[in-house]
């Protein structure tokens, strides 16, 4: 009994060691690009959400900062430029209840980003993205706001993965 348990032990600690071993950060950037440009996001999803357009560009800038891949300059000045457009925001339940009482909603975003070498004078890749936020309904707008950052959080999570690993 002790011969199966040690393969387990063994796999166990190489899992939980090499866990914290991988990063994105730098992995795969070309050499030639060492900044980014982020320009105030676009809101064209008609969801009437005022701040969104910020909340997107915010959250962008600070995923990058903290990702420390590329570094957020001036557009002017920049080696690459990110710029993207939310297309479309839905606000749907997500978990009903007895009496068909809804008990959750998701709040999706979606939004369309173009990446583009300066240097090189080409788009890199043009994608759309979604994400979404959940939160409890009935709990008015502050809790909608909080399945909305959530949502906004995770899709340019999205973006920068996508624009640091894409290569």
């Amino acid at each position: 009994m002790n011969s199966r348990i040690l393969p387990v032990a063994v796999m166990a600690v190489i899992a939980v060691t090499g866990a914290g071993c991988y990063s994105f950060t730098g992995s795969s950037v070309p050499a030639h690009l060492s900044t980014i440009a982020i320009p105030l996001v676009d809101d064209q999803s008609g969801f009437g959400e005022p701040g969104l357009r910020e909340l997107c560009t915010t959250e962008l800038t600070t995923q990058f900062i903290a990702d420390n891949s590329l570094q957020v300059t001036d557009r002017t000045t920049s080696d690459s430029i990110l710029e993207g457009v939310i297309t479309r925001v839905t606000d749907a339940p997500s978990s009903v209840g007895q009496g068909e009482q809804v008990r959750q909603r998701r709040i999706t975003v979606y939004g369309r980003f173009v990446y583009r070498d300066m240097k090189l004078r080409k788009v890199v890749w043009e994608k759309t993205f979604s994400n979404w936020g959940d939160y409890d309904s009935g709990q008015g707008l502050s809790q909608r706001q909080t399945g909305l950052q959530e949502a906004v959080r995770k899709l340019t999570s999205d973006v920068l993965l996508e624009t640091v690993s894409g290569w």
